[in-house]
C-alpha cells in the first residue's frame, strides 16, 4: 500500500501541510509557555497574597464573624466553614491539581484550589493556615484559560495555507499534465497541436522545447513515410515488368519462371511489411470492441486447411481497440506460429481486472527461441535463429510491438516449460 504520494503535486502539498503542522505545534507550545503559563502564575501569586491578608493576624483557626463580614463587604472575599461553603457553590466547583500544587508552594503548606464559574469567576482556596476554612475570592473579567480559540485560530490559518499551497501547486502542475498527455500521444504516433506556452518561465521553456521536438519528430515521420512509399512504388513497377516478362518465357524455362515468381511474391510481401510498419494504422480511431469477437474473426480468416487452431476464450469486457491494427497484430502472430511450427496452435483470451488489462495469447509447440534473443526480436529487421526460420524482412514482431505500443499495452514472448513459444499481448481496459 502506498502511503506517501509519488507525484510532485502530492509531495508539495504534503510538505506544505507538514511544515505548517510543525509551525502550529511550535506556536501552540510557545503561546502556552510564554503567555498562558506566566498569566496563570501571576493570578496564583495574587490569590496567595490575598489569602495571606485574610489570615495575617490569626493565630488559630477561629475567625470573628464580624470581621469576616466586614472583610467580605469591603473586598468581596469571603471566609466560610466547609459546610457553609458547600451551600454557597463549593460543591459545584472543579478541583485543579496543578493550581493546588502552585498554591501550596506559595502559601508554604498543603492547599487546595477549586474553581466555579457563574455570574462571576470564583476561586475557592483551602489554605494551610486554616484547613477547616474555605476562602472565596471573586475575580471579575477573567475567563478560564482555554486553548479552544487558539486551536481554532491555528486551524483556520493551517487550512487557508494548505488550500493556498494546493491552488498554487495545481496551477503550477497543470501545464505539466498537458505536457504528459501530449508526450503520451506522441509516443503512440499521434501528433497533437502545439501546446500553449504558459506557466512559470521554466515550464514555458520545457513546453517550447517539447513543441519543437514534436514538430521535428513529425517531420521525420512524414519524411520516412514519404521515402518508404516512394521506394515501394518504384520497386513495384520493375517487379511488375519482371512478372510480365516471366509470363512470356518458353515452357522449357518453367523452372526459372517458377523461381522468379516466388522471388517476386517474396519481395512484394516484404514491401507490404514495410508499408505496414510505417503505417501501423495510426489514423484508425480506437473504439470499444469485443476482443473475443475480433479474435474469432481473425481465426476464421487465418486458419488454413489441414491445421488446427483452438480458441480458448474467457469473458472479456469491451475495451478500446483500433480494430484493423489489432487484427493485423494477431494475424502476424498466428502466421508466425503457422510458419515455424507443425503442431496445433492455441489462442487464449482473458482479462485481469486488478492489473487493468485484457489479453490474447498465441501458444505453439515448436522449438521456441533462446531467452537471450527475446528482446532483440522486437527490433526492426531482426530475425531469430534457424529454429524459427530465416524468411521475411524481420519486421513482423516490430510491427506487432508498434501496434501494441499505440494502445498503451505490452507484448511478451516466453518459452514454455513443456516446449514451444507463447506470445501474450496485453491491452489496457481504458485507453
Amino acid at each position: 500500500m502506498k502511503i506517501l504520494p509519488r507525484s510532485a503535486f502530492g509531495q508539495t502539498v504534503l510538505l506544505i501541510g507538514f511544515l505548517l503542522f510543525i509551525n502550529q505545534v511550535v506556536s501552540y507550545v510557545s503561546f502556552a509557555l510564554y503567555v498562558i503559563e506566566p498569566n496563570q502564575q501571576q493570578i496564583n501569586q495574587l490569590l496567595a497574597k490575598q489569602v495571606r491578608v485574610v489570615f495575617i493576624d490569626i493565630k488559630d483557626a477561629r475567625l470573628s464573624p464580624k470581621m469576616a463580614e466586614a472583610f467580605h463587604r469591603e473586598t468581596g472575599i469571603g471566609v466560610y466553614r466547609e459546610k457553609e461553603a458547600l451551600k454557597l457553590g463549593l460543591a459545584s466547583a472543579g478541583y485543579y491539581p496543578y493550581r493546588s500544587e502552585q498554591m501550596s508552594e506559595l502559601l508554604g503548606g498543603p492547599a487546595e484550589v477549586r474553581i466555579s464559574q457563574g455570574d462571576q469567576y470564583l476561586f475557592w482556596i483551602r489554605p494551610p493556615q486554616a484547613p477547616n476554612l474555605w476562602v472565596k475570592i471573586p475575580l471579575l473579567g477573567l475567563e478560564e484559560a482555554s486553548f479552544s480559540p487558539l486551536i481554532f485560530f491555528l486551524g483556520i490559518i493551517g487550512v487557508l495555507s494548505v488550500a493556498g499551497g494546493w491552488i498554487f501547486v495545481r496551477q503550477l502542475n497543470r501545464p505539466l499534465k498537458s505536457l504528459q498527455r501530449a508526450a503520451e500521444d506522441v509516443g503512440r504516433g499521434d501528433f497533437p497541436e502545439p501546446l500553449t506556452e504558459h506557466g512559470t518561465s521554466e515550464i514555458m521553456a520545457v513546453t517550447q522545447a517539447f513543441n519543437h521536438m514534436s514538430k521535428g519528430i513529425k517531420q521525420l515521420e512524414d519524411d520516412r513515410n514519404l521515402l518508404m512509399a516512394g521506394i515501394s512504388h518504384d520497386l513495384r513497377t520493375p517487379l511488375t515488368r519482371i512478372r510480365l516478362a516471366s509470363e512470356m518465357m518458353s515452357e522449357l524455362d518453367d523452372f526459372l519462371k517458377e523461381g522468379i515468381e516466388c522471388d517476386i511474391d517474396d519481395m512484394n510481401n516484404i514491401i507490404d511489411q514495410f508499408i505496414d510498419y510505417i503505417r501501423h494504422d495510426s489514423k484508425d480511431k480506437a473504439e470499444l470492441d469485443d476482443l473475443n469477437v475480433l479474435v474469432a474473426e481473425v481465426l476464421n480468416v487465418e486458419t488454413p486447411s489441414g491445421r488446427n487452431i483452438q480458441l480458448v476464450a474467457s469473458d472479456c469486457p469491451k475495451i478500446p481497440l483500433r480494430h484493423v491494427a489489432v487484427k493485423r497484430a494477431l494475424a502476424n502472430l498466428i502466421q508466425n506460429a503457422l510458419r515455424y511450427t507443425d503442431g496445433d496452435i492455441e489462442v487464449f483470451t482473458g482479462h485481469d481486472k486488478e492489473q487493468g488489462y485484457a489479453y490474447f495469447m498465441v501458444s505453439d509447440h515448436g522449438a521456441g527461441i533462446p531467452d537471450s534473443d527475446i528482446e532483440r526480436l522486437f527490433q526492426p529487421f531482426t530475425q531469430g535463429d534457424t529454429a524459427r526460420g530465416g524468411e521475411g524482412s524481420g519486421l513482423g514482431l516490430a510491427i506487432i510491438k508498434r501496434i501494441v505500443d499505440t494502445h498503451g499495452g505490452r507484448v511478451e514472448l516466453s518459452n514454455k516449460a513443456e516446449g514451444g513459444l507463447q506470445a501474450k499481448v496485453c491491452l489496457p481496459l481504458e485507453f
